[in-house]
């Protein structure tokens, strides 16, 4: 294959779904110069993506015969399943991106399914929100048919940062929903902090600075630390130790209800911090916490 068939005006491209991240991921492609052909099951969603120079398909069909790279972004797996079913031999030798949000499992399941009906399978997890398409901070995780992410990763950094983390398909879902489970904690943990201070009368405003700062410094020091403990299999802590955290946390349960404020975030660790120590962990950190998890 010639150089030239590497520019960005000699990879077409087909998106399938054009909700905000859909209409995102085509708009990005445009302005990096694809030819862009765009398909919603609501027509009206192609207009605006129309304008600015997409090739509108008026069946999914027509869509997926029009480029040799098929980005589908619909809302549920399930979704993709019905609209792809039927469309097995249009997307034959073609390669299927599927960055719909789902789990591991379900992009197994759809990387089959591909394999089957010889489509080259990738599945992507979307580390941003639409704003964040095609600027520095965004990146999305691939796995899946290595070959045909090779083929087309220039096309696709145009959508954002290419994250390559391996052939087993539901790899990029995993990694997507652990960053996910990561964020969520947090979010968990502002949001019972706020309650807590809420109760008292402490303005927001006032109680943030100190939260993203100490936030911040744990992060620092909690996520790495983490990982070396796990890589080492050395859980011994000179800081703060899971009999200390059982003793403590009734604390925290205790002042919720003080306060006024639920515990139902936070109820599950106290028996979790009971099994560790039970266990004979007593002296360990809290990164043993995590090998825990992967047990009942």
């Amino acid at each position: 294959m010639s150089a030239t068939a590497h520019t960005p005006a000699e990879r077409p491209v087909s998106v399938l779904g054009l909700g905000m991240m859909g209409s995102a991921l085509a708009a990005a492609l445009l302005k990096a110069g694809h030819p862009t052909t765009v398909w919603n099951r609501t027509a009206a969603k192609t207009g605006p993506l129309v304008a600015q120079g997409a090739l509108p398909a008026d069946t999914a069909a027509a869509a997926v015969t029009a480029a040799p790279l098929v980005i589908v972004c619909l809302t549920t797996n399930d979704d993709v399943h019905k609209l792809l079913a039927p469309l097995a031999g249009e997307l034959r030798g073609r390669t299927l991106v599927n960055v719909t949000n789902g789990t591991p499992g379900q992009a197994r399941e759809l990387a089959g399914w591909a394999r089957d009906h010889g489509v080259a399978y990738v599945d992507g997890g979307i580390m941003a929100i639409p704003q964040m398409i095609a600027t520095p901070g965004a990146y999305i995780l691939y796995s899946g048919d290595e070959q045909a992410y090779a083929e087309h990763r220039e096309t696709l950094a145009a959508l954002a940062g290419t994250r390559w983390v391996g052939t087993d398909a539901g790899l990029a879902a995993l990694w997507d929903l652990s960053l996910l489970t990561g964020m969520y904690g947090m979010v968990m943990g502002v949001a019972q902090a706020f309650a807590m201070t809420g109760r008292a009368g402490v303005a927001p405003k006032e109680f943030a600075p100190l939260l993203a700062e100490w936030i911040t410094a744990m992060v620092h020091g909690i996520v790495p630390g983490t990982a070396e403990a796990l890589e080492s299999g050395q859980h011994l802590t000179d800081v703060s130790s899971l009999a200390v955290n059982q003793a403590a946390f009734p604390n925290l349960l205790a002042a919720f209800a003080e306060q006024g404020v639920s515990d139902e975030l936070f109820a599950g660790l106290q028996p979790l911090l009971d099994r560790a120590v039970a266990e004979g962990y007593a002296a360990d950190g809290l990164s043993r916490l995590s090998e825990l998890l992967k047990t009942q």
